[in-house]
């Protein structure tokens, strides 16, 4: 399946996609080893991407960048829909069934993938989940990283879902998507915490209209005030410069 275009926010390369062509695309994993990884991409990646050439070239080697965010849809061509990684999650379980895609979650607090696990195939009866791993907060030692390959390895899932958050997700997923035995690795973040019941999402008005970020900063301002307070900001300052052709940013 031929993968979409790409329109230039900042640096990084934001596919052209709806949520259901996303789907589409995810569901084309099933026994396709490997394909890459997909990044699902907020404003706060795209930022980090602006001060990080390294995590840039991350987003735009990927299978997949989407427009995560309601700026970067506000930005786009027409026809451009957000594909939000909480909705992109619940539509590829949904709709895998049919394809008997099988799934695998990689992330979380400890007790956060297997919460996640029992959630959605009570939502989605038929749902295939292979397994979990729960890694910790540092980097994997050697043999942690040798029991995750020998664990998919055996499972043989389509799809990893990764919930570390960005930058970190996108890290693991760039060093190993070529060793790990899946079709697609989606790095889709805070999902892990909202299916699993273990954080309240914002409604669905303050979606639409690109106020998650203040409702999540509400909810937890000590942890998310430095990123948004900060970040959003900038970025509109960004985006006004390349619009302006004040500041050129290449896809490199």
């Amino acid at each position: 399946m031929a993968l979409p275009p790409r329109y230039n926010v900042l640096g990084v390369g934001v596919s052209e996609l709806t949520l259901a062509s996303a789907c589409e695309l995810v569901l084309a994993a099933r026994n396709s080893r490997p394909l890459g990884y997909v990044c699902v991409t907020p404003v706060h990646a795209v930022s980090e991407a602006c001060a990080d050439a390294s995590f840039r070239k991350i987003l735009n080697a990927s299978y997949l960048t989407t427009p995560d965010g309601m700026p970067l849809v506000w930005l786009a061509p027409p026809g451009v829909e957000r594909v939000y990684g909480p909705d992109l999650m619940l539509a590829a379980c949904d709709a895998g069934r049919a394809v008997d895609l099988r799934h695998y979650f990689y992330g979380g607090a400890p007790g956060v993938a297997d919460a996640l696990r029992e959630k959605l195939t009570a939502r989605f009866p038929g749902l295939e989940v292979a397994g979990t791993f729960t890694p910790p907060y540092r980097p994997l030692t050697p043999g942690e990283l040798a029991e995750l390959h020998a664990n998919v390895a055996h499972t043989r899932p389509d799809v990893i879902w990764v919930g570390l958050g960005t930058p970190k997700q996108e890290r693991f997923m760039a060093a190993h998507w070529k060793t790990l035995n899946a079709g697609l690795l989606i790095g889709v973040g805070a999902a892990f915490d909202f299916h699993s019941g273990r954080v309240r999402q914002a409604p669905r008005w303050m979606q639409r209209c690109g106020l998650e970020w203040f409702f999540r900063l509400c909810t937890e301002p000590r942890r998310l005030g430095p990123r948004y307070l900060k970040t959003n900001p900038l970025f509109l300052l960004r985006v006004l410069a390349q619009k302006t052709g004040l500041k050129k940013y290449p896809m490199a």
